[in-house]
């Protein structure tokens, strides 16, 4: 089974449901449907054909959603460009692309030189989703190996890499996705579209016939939590950065989350602080996302492991992935690269034969760029981004490793770590922690949180310069950007 046909059983099964809540617009199964193939219609009569690229470059909405299922019912494989991309990196995307057809959102704007195909502009969707849907003769016939979309990376080490998905890899995904849903799900999606926790859970959604609510773009916390007081959300999620802010907001007190069934976080890196706080206040589960932790795992599992590998999914720790060296697996206990071999992987990165080869071993593993290790129950911990480790006095140290000991200090709210070169001694790299304080007003001393640190982690760990700031930048999908923490260190000096 394919994702068109979960999308007709959906609609057979459960046309008067709720597929997408966005602001006052609410869309039905039986209207999803009828729209996407009234999109599927137009892609046809335009000359797109199985294989096709159909660029997406709006923001996440109900038009979206019916956009990438008309262009699925085609064959045509969806490129999502994230507008909170740079121009550089938006024309990237519609030079290695070549889209036959691009939909073009309120506000949009194409970058300067880039070959767009037939434009479509959103406000034009309207009549295009009344239109009749296209005869089944005219639809291709499609294979589970046939891809279904590009995601792109946010840009933050360069050029955006393209990662190619197919139908049997987001069937595989829902297979595999456990706890983090159920039949029937109400989903506050909090993420662009753009991203790969909703291109590539298509599948996923369908089979379940899950309701997505959106809270808009930008992402607020207070919309968030007025939607799940007012939309009886079931299921949430989000990237450490936005629950912080959810529970800090003053809205918190007056949100009543009796009816959330599971919440889930991943993203990036999580003090076991904000596990605590999220699972006392949700009075629900929580889970990380990657292998994924389960409901009834401790608070230390979810925040300091990122839980156990599925049935599906074989995972290796080895010896810096990088070397070429992969069948150098690590000690038990020691850390290593993450790589991982599953069914709902990536299949590659779009046309780029070089790079895919150099994250996709011999043997089908994944290089991941992150790091970890396995602790005694079998439960997989990320210390950190083979990118980000830096070397102290000739230790690695890992970021995420130090950067949860420092959230669980009471001045700290939130904190990033970056190494840098050392200028002043014969160290090689320091480190720098960034620290938003849990008390505005009230610095945090270097001194106390590197005792804090050198009492739970070795000693060369700790940090050695502190910038207190008022906020963490992020990425456009919500992660902290260290590059732009990297910039402002440079500036200063």
């Amino acid at each position: 089974m394919l994702i068109p046909d979960l999308l007709a059983r959906a609609i057979s099964d459960h046309p008067d449901r709720e597929a997408y809540v966005h602001g006052d617009k609410r869309a039905t199964y039986a209207w999803l449907g009828r729209s996407a193939g009234g999109f599927a219609a137009t892609l046809l009569d335009l000359g797109v054909e199985r294989g096709d690229v159909v660029v997406l470059a709006l923001g996440s909405s109900i038009k979206f959603a019916a956009c990438y299922l008309g262009a699925l019912q085609v064959g045509a494989i969806t490129s999502a460009i994230n507008l909170r991309l740079g121009r550089t990196e938006q024309r990237s995307i519609f030079e290695r692309t070549e889209p036959r057809v691009t939909v073009l959102g309120d506000g949009a704007e194409l970058p300067a030189g880039a070959n767009p195909g037939t434009v479509i502009s959103v406000t034009d969707l309207g009549p295009i989703f009344r239109a009749d849907n296209p005869d089944p003769a005219r639809l291709p016939r499609l294979s589970p190996t046939d891809p279904t979309c590009i995601v792109w990376t946010s840009g933050t080490t360069g050029e955006p890499k393209g990662a190619v998905y197919d139908h049997a890899g987001q069937i595989a995904i829902s297979r595999n996705i456990g706890e983090l849903t159920a039949p029937g799900d109400r989903r506050l999606s909090v993420l662009p579209f753009a991203h790969v926790g909703y291109m590539t859970r298509m599948a996923d959604e369908l089979d379940n016939a899950t309701t997505i609510v959106m809270p808009g773009e930008p992402w607020t916390p207070a919309e968030h939590l007025r939607l799940v007081r007012e939309e009886a959300i079931t299921m949430v999620t989000g990237v450490p950065t936005q629950w912080q802010r959810v529970l800090d907001h003053p809205d918190l007190a007056r949100t009543d989350f009796s009816g959330v069934r599971v919440a889930g976080l991943g993203g990036a890196s999580i003090a076991p602080e904000l596990v605590r706080r999220m699972r006392d206040t949700l009075g629900c589960p929580v889970l990380a996302r990657y292998t994924s932790t389960h409901i009834g795992d401790p608070d230390e599992v979810v925040a300091n492991t990122v839980g156990r590998p599925t049935p599906e999914v074989e995972v290796r720790l080895v010896v810096d992935g990088r070397t070429g060296d992969q069948g150098h697996d690590v000690a038990p206990g020691e850390v290593g690269e993450v790589t991982c071999r599953s069914p709902a992987m990536m299949r590659e990165y779009w046309k780029d034969p070089e790079r895919t080869a150099e994250v996709i071993d011999a043997d089908g593993f994944l290089h991941t760029g992150d790091l970890g290790s396995f602790d005694a129950d079998g439960n997989l911990r990320i210390v950190g981004r083979l990118k980000d480790m830096y070397i102290r006095g000739g230790y690695n140290v890992y970021p995420a490793e130090v950067e949860g000991v420092l959230s669980e200090h009471p001045s700290v709210a939130r904190s990033a770590v970056v190494g840098i070169a050392d200028t002043e001694r014969d160290l090689g790299e320091i480190g720098v922690a960034f620290i938003v304080a849990a008390d505005e007003g009230v610095a945090p001393d270097l001194g106390e949180l590197k005792a804090w640190c050198r009492a739970q982690l070795a000693d060369y760990k700790a940090p050695d310069r502190l910038v207190v700031v008022d906020d963490l930048p992020v990425t456009a999908m919500m992660k902290v950007d260290k590059r732009a923490l990297l910039a402002r260190l440079e500036e200063d000096a």
